[in-house]
């Protein structure tokens, strides 16, 4: 999952740029690249994952935890209810969130499963649980080596997505936009048009959008698929990491990945 937080860290300054990035040519980190709610999140669903707690009440904590890191106004609400009251979101939030699930379970029902289950406390939206379990499952399939044109034929044929599109035909009209449906599939396209773990980054970013999420989604998949993150990366992403995080994601990378430079 830390594909996915070096992604968040790296897009956050270009999440609001204007003018919007449209090129792969920029800097990666900077002294204002910080973690955002994508990363947040994430850690929540690992620790869920890791300690069998239910997912709402987890990112719950973590959120009031690590207050203003752009959460959207409707889960800022939601953050703070009592019972836990989904809110019908079909937004991108439950994609950013979900990539611990492509790689801690080892099945495509119990990946599709748990997706779903990570996703209904917030966003029980069928778009917002379908852009979970897309990406949730193109994580997993990308572990086991499934390669690229059969993983967007899987995704199209499972949950209806246009991947015959090229980021270079998308790039020119696309603009901020935080819905599954309007961002998951940009970011399956990141991926599958990359040829390394940055490259997907870049890719990402270059389409000028919602930059940390899209980044983060695609940035889970491209370390499921190529494997071992650039050290370089990995180090600087650390950097920016609060202690308490580091451990979870540690214990994470220990019971479900391989071990992660330090």
């Amino acid at each position: 999952m830390l594909g996915a937080i070096i992604g968040d860290i790296i897009g956050s300054v270009y999440e609001f740029h204007r003018p919007p990035i449209k090129s792969t040519d920029f800097e990666l980190f900077t002294d204002k690249s910080t973690f955002t709610d994508d990363t947040v999140l994430t850690v929540a669903v690992a620790e869920a994952i890791l300690t069998g707690a239910e997912y709402g009440p987890v990112m719950q904590r973590y959120a009031r935890a690590y207050p203003g890191r752009g959460y959207g106004g409707n889960f800022r609400r939601w953050i703070h209810t009592d019972p836990i009251t989904p809110y019908g979101s079909y937004g991108n939030g439950s994609a950013m969130r979900v990539s611990p699930v492509g790689f801690a379970f080892d099945s495509i029902d119990s990946v599709l499963a748990e997706a779903e289950r990570s996703a209904l406390p917030s966003h029980n939206h069928p778009e917002g649980v379908k852009g979970a379990q897309a990406t949730a499952l193109m994580i997993f399939e990308a572990r086991y080596g499934m390669n690229k044109a059969a993983l967007k034929t899987e995704i199209e044929a499972r949950f209806g997505y246009n991947l015959e599109r090229t980021l270079d035909e998308i790039r020119p009209g696309y603009y901020f936009n935080e819905t599954c449906q309007g961002s998951v599939p940009e970011a399956i396209l990141a991926f599958t048009e990359s040829h390394d773990f940055e490259e997907t980054i870049r890719l990402a970013i270059s389409l000028g959008g919602d930059a940390d999420t899209l980044a983060a989604i695609a940035g889970g998949m491209a370390q499921a698929y190529y494997g071992e993150l650039p050290p370089a990366l990995v180090q600087q992403a650390r950097l920016r990491l609060p202690d308490a995080m580091l451990r979870v994601i540690d214990e994470f990378h220990e019971r479900y990945c391989t071990r992660l430079p330090q």
